[in-house]
């Protein structure tokens, strides 16, 4: 036995009246849009958007220009004599000249000071006659006196004094060629220059100028 499908079960029945339904409603909703776009505005009328003009310039190819040298720096001036053309005086060629006339010339320069040259007298220290002490080295010896430093330090021993006899006979520049300290040193010189005197000594006959040197013993007792 066969089945067979109620009306409200069958499919296929309603089928085609429904594919219309949608494709009128799917042609309508179209119509409606492509309306509604089209009433906006005048279709004749179009609106230009203006865009910003962009100016374009040109690139000036630069040249270098050369500048020409600087002028010469203008000279210093610098003073010069006179270029004044004197005037030739008239020389008197017809002038006399006298040769027999005195000629007055200057005096001569005075002669220069001519110095005096002084000779100083010769120092002996060997001579053919040695100057002789007068009293003696003894007589000589009794005019020290003891310094007293040096008698408490027992300071003991000869000094040599050395000096100049003069041709008169008188000492000069005394000097200690040896001391020992203590005072003993002055105590010889002042002897020698206070008390000694001496026959001058000679040279061919004639006094001369002797260099000598004398002891003068410190000695405790």
């Amino acid at each position: 036995m066969a089945l067979r499908k109620t009306p409200s079960a069958d499919l296929k029945r309603t089928y085609g009246f429904f594919v219309q339904v949608g494709m009128i409603v799917s042609l309508g909703l179209l119509i409606v849009a492509f309306n509604a776009n089209l009433d906006r505005g005048d279709p004749d009328e179009i609106v230009q958007i203006e865009q910003e003009v962009v100016e374009m310039e040109d690139i000036l190819q630069t040249k270098q220009i050369q500048k020409p040298p600087p002028p010469p720096r203008p000279p210093v001036p610098v003073e010069v004599p006179n270029d004044e053309i004197l005037e030739d005086d008239d020389l008197d060629l017809d002038a006399f000249l006298d040769l027999d006339a005195p000629i007055n010339l200057p005096p001569p320069p005075p002669p220069p000071d001519e110095e005096e040259e002084i000779d100083e007298p010769e120092i002996f220290e060997i001579v053919e006659q040695m100057p002789e002490l007068i009293g003696g080295i003894g007589g000589l010896q009794s005019k020290a006196r003891y310094p007293e430093i040096a008698r408490k330090a027992n300071v003991e021993g000869r000094v040599i004094v050395q000096f100049i006899v003069d041709e008169n006979g008188n000492v000069r520049e005394p000097t200690i060629l040896r001391g020992i300290s203590g005072g003993c040193d002055e105590e010889a010189i002042r002897v020698i220059t206070e008390h000694a005197k001496f026959v001058p000594g000679r040279q061919r006959g004639r006094p001369v100028q002797v260099k000598m040197s004398l002891p003068i013993v410190f000695k405790l007792r």
